[in-house]
């Protein structure tokens, strides 16, 4: 069995259902058990995460940067640098902001950077701007809500909430693209798992 590991941190709600659908992209793949912790859990539980083959990491992009609840989840599983326990592991990331940008790039690579520090493997996004309704991109307002990576990002799933409540945001496109996340890591990690035990 495959595992891989949402670790996520939601203040208002919005980064949890995009964590929600990454679990249920990634458990739609036979023979991939997923499991969801919030930062808090996971940083109580860090040898936990020492058996899972991938950890995806989601964080809300709070004044253009990861969140606080996030950051003290990677200052704790600094821990592992020292025993390389994730090294080799699969990694992915997601996030989400109130408006299109937020500048949410900068949430993701600092994701993106810790995962490299504990020496994993980042596996991006992997999907076109406007996937689900490529002609969006023809037309001066863009892709609507319901179109797959309709922010244009490669480095993992960007959701953009606005100051709507969650439920109603984020918006049915960006948790398709969370989910589609979820699957695309998961195969990849089942891949390399296959591979890694087949020596």
């Amino acid at each position: 069995m495959t595992t891989v590991a949402i670790v996520y941190h939601s203040g208002f709600g919005h980064t949890k259902l995009q964590a929600e659908a990454v679990r249920d992209g990634a458990a739609k793949v036979e023979g991939v058990e997923a499991m969801l912790l919030t930062a808090e859990e996971a940083g109580v539980q860090l040898d936990r995460l020492d058996s899972a083959d991938a950890i995806i990491f989601g964080s809300p992009t709070y004044m253009g940067s990861m969140s606080a609840e996030m950051k003290k989840f990677l200052e704790t599983a600094a821990a592992k640098w020292f025993t390389q326990s994730w090294k080799d592991k699969v990694a992915g990331a997601f996030t989400n902001s109130s408006s299109y940008s937020g500048d949410k790039l900068n949430t993701l690579m600092g994701l993106v950077i810790n995962a490299m520090q504990q020496g994993m493997i980042y596996v991006g996004l992997g999907m076109m701007p406007a996937a689900s309704d490529p002609d969006a991109m023809n037309h001066i307002q863009g892709p609507g809500p319901e179109v797959l990576n309709r922010i244009g990002s490669y480095t993992g799933p960007m959701a953009a909430s606005f100051q709507v409540d969650p439920g109603d945001a984020p918006s049915s496109g960006d948790i398709a693209t969370a989910e589609a996340y979820g699957t695309r890591v998961a195969t990849i990690t089942q891949q390399l798992v296959r591979g890694r035990t087949s020596d």
